[in-house]
């Protein structure tokens, strides 16, 4: 049974290996119907329950064409719908039950720590969806993305502007180690990546540069990227967050200051005239939208991955 959890917890070999079917997959059911399942079926018969703390467009959506083109069915749960640790039943007991109803976990939380503790009690594979520490099913869709478009990544520069403590730059600093990218990030002093990550990154020799200068970051880059500035259940002051972020907006002059073929990536939903103009996100190095279409063919890869012995 394997995890999908973080994308430290993986080879690269492992990793690499995801990407390429997922790779293989689009192309061998270029000519179906966007619901119409795989040719090989290897998820028929079977089904995903999906957890969903926080709510998603993209994740469930995705996730749900996922299964259906890999032949299965899914599951879709509130936990204010069933017990998931409240009321008579402990987390472990809802996790015993799931057991023996499905053949995957998929969640989406507000807490890394519901995510490892609920995996523990799980005797089938449990998917990370999203969590406050990291998003590796989107990170490796990005990825997926970025070499459809541009090759290989290995060696390629992507510039990462913001918040460089969030769960997306978490995942793209283990990214840039497992993949061999160089990874620039560029943000204010407040919000540098936390020292566990940084930890991470230098035992793991990982070719990362965090300045504080978004022009920087973006010299020569191959790909530049940005999230959200608040995001959901960010406890914060949302004026004095975005006051002190309004400096590293993606707008066409930055982009100008990156590789004349750079492409601009989003993983949605996004904050237009805030973190990004609309001539970038709409314009025509924007892959906003292959990112999100290329959500479903990562997953399918993902789930396959777990439930390969």
């Amino acid at each position: 049974m394997k995890n999908f959890i973080d994308i430290s917890d993986l080879s690269s070999k492992e990793l690499r290996s995801i990407i390429e079917e997922a790779k293989s997959r689009k192309v061998k059911r270029k000519n179906l119907n966007k619901s119409a399942p795989d040719e090989d079926k290897p998820f028929e018969g079977k089904s995903m329950a999906m957890i969903f703390e926080k709510p998603s467009t993209r994740t469930r959506m995705s996730f749900d064409i996922a299964i259906k083109q890999l032949g299965g069915s899914s599951i879709i749960l509130n936990p204010d719908g069933i017990h998931y640790g409240k009321g008579d039943e402990t987390l472990k007991d809802t996790a015993k039950v799931l057991t023996e109803y499905v053949d995957i976990v998929m969640l989406r939380t507000s807490s890394h720590k519901n995510l490892e503790e609920f995996g523990k009690y799980l005797e089938i594979p449990i998917i990370n969806g999203l969590s406050d520490k990291s998003h590796p099913c989107q990170v490796m869709s990005d990825i997926m993305t970025f070499e459809e478009i541009k090759g290989s990544i290995n060696g390629k520069i992507v510039s990462w502007l913001g918040d460089g403590n969030n769960n997306m730059s978490n995942s793209f600093i283990e990214a840039a180690g497992k993949f061999g990218f160089q990874l620039k990030i560029a943000c204010p002093k407040q919000y540098m990546p936390n020292k566990k990550i940084l930890s991470w990154a230098k035992k793991n020799k990982v070719n990362l540069l965090v300045t504080r200068k978004p022009e920087e970051a973006v010299q020569d880059s191959d790909c530049v990227m940005t999230d959200k500035w608040i995001s959901m259940n960010d406890k914060v002051n949302k004026k004095i967050k975005k006051r002190n972020l309004k400096d590293y907006q993606v707008n066409k002059k930055l982009m100008q200051k990156a590789k004349s073929d750079a492409i601009f990536m989003h993983c949605l939903p996004v904050g237009r005239g805030e973190e990004v103009t609309d001539e970038v996100i709409d314009g025509k190095q924007s892959v906003v939208w292959r990112q999100a279409l290329n959500r479903v063919h990562a997953q399918k890869s993902i789930i396959n991955w777990c439930l390969l012995d």
